[in-house]
């Protein structure tokens, strides 16, 4: 006889322990990001499929869950991925705005979990900055990335940073080092502050953000930037 209270393979229930905990985690993730600038925002679960994919590759297409609206005809799709739809927020209804810092938590479903032992349904905890094309947004969030790994109590931590833009300034800073000694002081250039990003991360503490990044530093330009982070809360996938 089939067991009809059996769920589905890669979702779970919480049960109270482990709902309190990530419950907590969620909580002090969110303040911590508010702390820092961040205003949050709740996309819908569902939206209409071409505005829930547009911009993205054939994997986040492969990964939504697809249905057609009994009211329009038309095919939604479950969000897989919240960051999507939270460029479409900046872009469409925050667009006034020179810098967006926004936030969001909460879960999504997928079609297949990425790892053996991956929930379908994890909770997505992020942060993006948007209209800020310099380094300055990268160093920001990759502190807030860090600082956010702490409060999950997740070591120890390696930060890899894949950018051969800060590669570049990196070997910049080490060429123009010798040259600028005798120069006497000047101001840091941002850089250095990925240096001590990445020096606070092998010391397992995340960089003071105050002397990284502020709202006043940063400039105007278009919104042509993106940095963001994602944290799980729920299972890994």
């Amino acid at each position: 006889m089939k067991n009809r209270w059996l769920l589905p393979e890669g979702i779970s229930d919480l049960l109270p322990d482990a709902a309190q905990d990530l419950e907590g985690l969620r909580r002090a993730l969110l303040d911590t990001y508010r702390r820092h600038g961040f205003e949050l925002v709740l996309p819908p679960l569902v939206e209409y499929l071409d505005s829930l994919l547009i911009g993205s590759g054939g994997d986040l297409d492969l990964k939504t869950f697809k249905l057609v609206d009994q009211l329009s005809g038309q095919s939604l799709g479950v969000r897989a991925d919240i960051t999507p739809q939270v460029s479409r927020i900046d872009a469409h209804l925050l667009q006034q705005r020179d810098i967006n810092r926004l936030c969001y938590a909460a879960s999504v479903l997928r079609t297949r979990p990425s790892g053996q032992e991956g929930s379908r349904e994890p909770i997505q905890i992020g942060a993006e900055v948007y209209g800020h094309a310099g380094i300055e947004a990268d160093i920001e969030v990759i502190d807030l990335l860090l600082q956010s790994l702490a409060l999950a109590e997740l070591g120890p931590v390696r930060l890899d940073i894949n950018h051969l833009g800060l590669a570049s300034l990196l070997l910049a800073e080490l060429e123009g080092g010798r040259a600028a000694a005798a120069a006497g002081p000047r101001p840091a250039q941002p850089a250095r502050a990925a240096c001590a990003v990445v020096a606070a991360a092998r010391c397992g503490r995340a960089a003071d953000p105050a002397r990284v990044l502020r709202p006043g530093r940063i400039g105007h330009g278009p919104c042509a930037h993106r940095a963001g982070l994602v944290a799980a809360g729920h299972p890994p996938s």
